[in-house]
């Protein structure tokens, strides 16, 4: 470089990436908001703009697209960004059906926004085949499942939702939340979209922000989503990104270790003298066990729900293995009262607890529970 220019021109052109060649181990994390175009007006592997499109976001998508074995994946800035994007894709007047256990906030999105623009909302109880037909009007374009529930960890059959809704020309979603790609593949069971808050298991360390949908087919549906992910501009940052894509790579070990304790920790509450009742799909108490076992593969996943019989936010209180906290998925364990969380509304019922389980010794998660429930009235 030459020493006659000016320090600030030589001060921004020192730092111009020059490695071209290097082939990085770890995914370097690429922070530019805009890209160089090459001088016949291209652009180099098709970045513009950051949020258009970035690197990590690419690797990303891309990444959690092969896992869920769909056509193609869009990155948002958060789990319910990704919801809001999939219900903006319909028209106004669309109705989309919704169980009756779904999480707080896709209700209050409906109630609080899409309302307002002629989107109409049914529920009903996605236990039952027959409840949801009956719920079916001419203007339900969507079915948006929800299964294992949160957070009563209901279990919705996929396959024979997907089944009833190809008879009438109807969508179908499914929240992937809870069970991940690891144990539930929603669209090798035929639905159309599979979505994940990756806040949770895919980040797994509770310090990244992010939403993904996975769309089963290139259509005009997954451009209407594409579409509105660039526009609107509420996509993830590459830091995100990165740290979502980090968080890929141990997702397997993970959600793994914390099925196997969640299910050893189910079985010892559901016999507890204290306890009311385990919501756990993994029991074989469970009512939709047998669909659980036969769409759920290797595992039934580390949340799990509990009915006390003493006070539950005073047990809740003297838990000290778990913090109290919202959230779920990530490597410690946490309790929440839904109830409490939710306010006004709330169809929780005010005994429930919500346990997200992390990697602790399950040993001590055990005994955590028997000091806790000890002398409770």
């Amino acid at each position: 470089m030459q020493h006659n220019i000016h320090f600030s021109t030589r001060a921004l052109k020192s730092v111009r990436p020059a490695l071209k060649n290097a082939h990085p181990v770890s995914a370097p994390i690429y922070l530019s908001t805009t890209y160089e175009r090459a001088e016949d007006g291209s652009y180099y592997d098709g970045l513009i703009y950051s949020r258009n499109d970035n690197p990590n976001r690419h690797i990303l998508e891309k990444s959690v697209a092969q896992l869920e074995n769909g056509a193609l994946a869009y990155a948002f800035g958060s789990g319910m960004a990704a919801i809001h994007a999939v219900f903006q894709a319909l028209e106004s007047g669309d109705e989309v059906l919704l169980p009756e256990d779904v999480y707080y906030n896709v209700r209050l999105l409906f109630q609080s926004v899409f309302e307002r623009w002629g989107l109409k909302m049914q529920t009903a109880d996605f236990t039952s085949i027959s409840a949801i037909e009956a719920a079916i009007h001419p203007e339900t374009k969507l079915i948006w499942m929800e299964t294992p529930s949160n957070p009563q960890l209901q279990i919705t059959d996929i396959r024979a939702v997907v089944e009833l809704a190809e008879t009438k020309g109807i969508l179908t979603a499914v929240d992937n939340t809870w069970a991940t790609p690891v144990l539930q593949r929603p669209l090798d069971l035929g639905a159309d979209i599979s979505m994940h808050s990756s806040t949770k298991y895919f980040g797994g360390h509770s310090d990244v922000l992010s939403g993904l949908l996975v769309l089963k087919s290139e259509n005009e549906l997954a451009e209407r989503i594409h579409r509105i992910q660039k526009l609107s501009g509420g996509v993830p940052s590459p830091f995100d990104c990165w740290l979502v894509a980090r968080g890929i790579q141990t997702l397997h070990l993970r959600v793994k270790a914390q099925s196997a304790t969640a299910m050893k920790l189910s079985t010892f509450l559901h016999h507890h003298p204290q306890i009311e009742q385990v919501n756990y799909p993994g029991l074989p108490s469970h009512p939709q066990h047998d669909i659980a076992k036969r769409q759920m593969q290797g595992g039934f996943g580390g949340m799990l729900s509990v009915l006390t019989k003493g006070d539950a936010m005073n047990i809740s209180n003297r838990l000290q293995h778990f913090t109290s906290a919202t959230s779920l998925g990530g490597v410690e364990s946490l309790v929440e009262h839904r109830r409490s969380v939710e306010g006004e509304g709330s169809a929780t019922p005010e005994n429930l607890l919500r346990l997200s389980i992390g990697l602790e010794a399950v040993e001590d998660l055990i005994a955590d529970w028997e000091q806790a429930l000890m002398n409770i009235e």
